[in-house]
């Protein structure tokens, strides 16, 4: 049994969170040895894999008094002269700078102004990170490991940041590339402290500051967009395209009424004659109200006057509301009406379908 008098950690290297004394088994102590706990370092005892006491920067002699819960565990005997035996970690709290990220996977949003209703973000950038509660990161990641470095944590910080800015993301409701660029933009901002909290909640770390470029909509196809995205809303996403599609050729009505019913027929392979029966129908439907839709947008379109956006017909059935509605998203899509003239009928027609227990 060796028994350690006085225990410090001075060479600290650049990506370093966490250092044990000793690196190999566990320490021999007694009540009266020192530990010099460095500037920007926290040392914590561990014993039986529990975190027990914290030594803030300073030389410390150890005691009952600044080892109370060890001292409690261990029993005092002897005028505290008994060896006991623990591990001693030692906290790196200095800024650890210039930390790369980027969007590996892309982060899978809801554009209604983009051509599939839908994008693949992809941006890079920095940040500066920093342990800010040594007790919780050493519970999450140090305790058992001779020394924990920035590498073995980079999988877990990108899932976690991707995981918070998609969040953010999808509760802004943006709606184009241009406006999930003003919300990074305010990650660098006001935004980064909601961040930074959840970073420290779970991993008792803290983002003192982010950087990154622009998002970019990757170009995929409809099967690489689909892998990324739940089928909820993959499903609006072709609904999306098929009505562009339509407006674009206005002669294929048949094929885009069939986009509309692209789920149903994924489904159709294993369902049973009936059920496909009864798809067929509900896609023989769907093709009936694009085809309907589709000839009120192009009457309004032959004629020499713009049709004022506030004054269209009042549907009566629940099948002519939601043509109405799908016509709505088709002149939004388009730009015909502005946002707020799209929000104010479609809440109406909304209320409508309500009234009439569609």
């Amino acid at each position: 049994m060796r028994i350690i008098d006085v225990i410090d950690h001075t060479n600290v290297m650049d990506d370093e969170f966490v250092y044990r004394e000793p690196q190999k088994g566990s320490g021999d102590w007694r009540f009266g040895s020192q530990v010099i706990v460095g500037e920007s370092q926290v040392a914590i005892f561990v014993r039986g894999g529990q975190a027990l006491d914290e030594l803030k920067t300073g030389r410390h002699t150890l005691s009952v008094a600044n080892l109370p819960i060890l001292a409690g565990l261990i029993g005092i005997a002897t005028s505290g002269r008994t060896p006991f035996t623990a591990d001693l970690y030692f906290v790196n709290l200095k800024d650890m700078p210039k930390v790369g990220w980027g969007t590996n996977p892309p982060i899978p949003v809801e554009l209604p102004g983009t051509a599939m209703g839908a994008a693949l973000l992809t941006t890079f950038g920095t940040m500066n990170i920093r342990v800010s509660d040594p007790m919780r990161f050493l519970k999450k990641f140090g305790i058992g490991k001779p020394i924990t470095r920035l590498d073995a944590l980079k999988d877990a910080i990108q899932t976690k940041l991707l995981g918070e800015i998609t969040v953010l993301l999808m509760s802004a409701g943006i709606r184009s590339v241009m406006d999930a660029n003003k919300l990074l933009s305010d990650l660098e901002g006001a935004a980064l402290s909601k961040l930074s909290v959840q970073f420290e909640d779970e991993f008792g770390l803290a983002i003192t500051s982010l950087d990154a470029n622009p998002f970019q909509a990757k170009q995929v196809s409809p099967d690489e967009m689909m892998s990324y995205m739940s089928a909820e809303t993959y499903e609006r996403v072709i609904k999306v395209q098929a009505l562009r599609d339509a407006a674009r050729n206005p002669g294929g009505l048949s094929g885009a009424g069939v986009g509309l019913g692209v789920g149903q027929a994924l489904g159709a392979m294993m369902a049973s004659p009936e059920q496909q029966q009864m798809q067929q129908q509900q896609q023989m439907m769907q093709q009936m109200m694009m085809q309907q839709m589709m000839q009120q947008m192009m009457q309004q379109q032959q004629q020499q006057a713009p049709q004022p956006a506030a004054t269209p017909a009042v549907p009566q059935t629940p099948a002519e509301v939601r043509a109405a509605m799908e016509a709505l998203d088709m002149r939004l899509i388009n730009g015909e009406i502005k946002q707020e003239v799209y929000d104010r009928l479609h809440a109406r027609l909304e209320a409508k379908l309500k009234e009439l227990g569609g």
